[in-house]
């Protein structure tokens, strides 16, 4: 069984002391491939030299809306030039948080349009952080005219707005919330949607299943959030393990790690 963790911040600080026996972990757990999507223009080059490190990590370069303040419309121009010389897969994490009130709407509307318009110049997906927005997330993908679709982290919308994104190419993501029982609205709707819809990840280090709350999360639990779907779905492990493995290289359009 192989896994791929499509979200997940290896490169934060709460890893430097242990990364190796980190990576070691989750791939002893099955999770042979993790997808770290950048956050700020300043941390890119660190971001590539990370990645340069580890075979196993592929990288995305974006601009987060948690960091809005920070951006400035030069970090466009710097994400433009990253994108023409380096490997990234895809154009994230962006996206737009409406959940937080003290971040800047507007901004966050301007950064994350500008964003989806780089992508699409360059054909890449994009890896979206949608909170209490994905109504404008949808209505800017289409007013964009964007086309290459990818993975709307962290997925909590309605079943509605799961199928208008899916029509627009992307996948959803699902993570540790998915493994509380309390989490009815999220559960049902990973038992409604197709298979080929659903990606894992871990947004590691937060986003702790429920064996874990309170620790820090680790690439290595993202088989108990493929244990709970497969609960939920009443499917085998191993044939969803599969069908997602597939989804994911798909819609990011890497290679599978042997």
């Amino acid at each position: 069984m192989k896994l791929i963790d499509t979200h997940c911040h290896l490169d934060f600080e709460v890893f430097n002391t242990d990364l190796v026996q980190v990576i070691q972990a989750a791939q002893n757990a099955g999770v042979n491939q993790f997808i770290v999507p950048g956050v700020t223009a300043v941390k890119w080059p660190e971001l590539l030299n990370f990645a340069d490190k580890h075979s196993s990590i592929e990288y995305a370069l974006g601009l987060h809306p948690y960091f809005i303040d920070q951006h400035q419309d030069k970090d466009l121009t710097i994400l433009r030039d990253m994108l023409e010389k380096e490997n990234a897969i895809a154009v994230g994490e962006i996206g737009l948080d409406y959940f937080d009130k003290t971040l800047n709407k507007e901004k966050q509307l301007y950064f994350f349009e500008a964003q989806v318009k780089i992508a699409k110049a360059f054909s890449l997906p994009i890896i979206v952080h949608a909170r209490k927005s994905h109504d404008d997330v949808i209505r800017i993908v289409k007013a964009v005219s964007f086309e290459s679709g990818g993975i709307i982290h962290a997925f909590n919308g309605s079943l509605q707005q799961a199928e208008k994104l899916i029509e627009l190419g992307f996948k959803l993501g699902f993570g540790g919330m998915l493994t509380y029982e309390k989490s009815s609205k999220l559960r049902t709707l990973a038992k409604q949607l197709p298979i080929e819809a659903i990606v894992l990840e871990t947004d590691a280090p937060d986003m702790t299943g429920a064996s874990h709350q309170g620790e820090r999360n680790s690439p290595e639990y993202l088989p108990e959030v493929l244990k709970s779907l497969a609960e939920i779905r009443q499917q085998p492990e191993d044939y969803l393990a599969e069908k997602i493995y597939e989804n994911s290289l798909t819609i990011l359009g890497i290679r599978k790690n042997d």
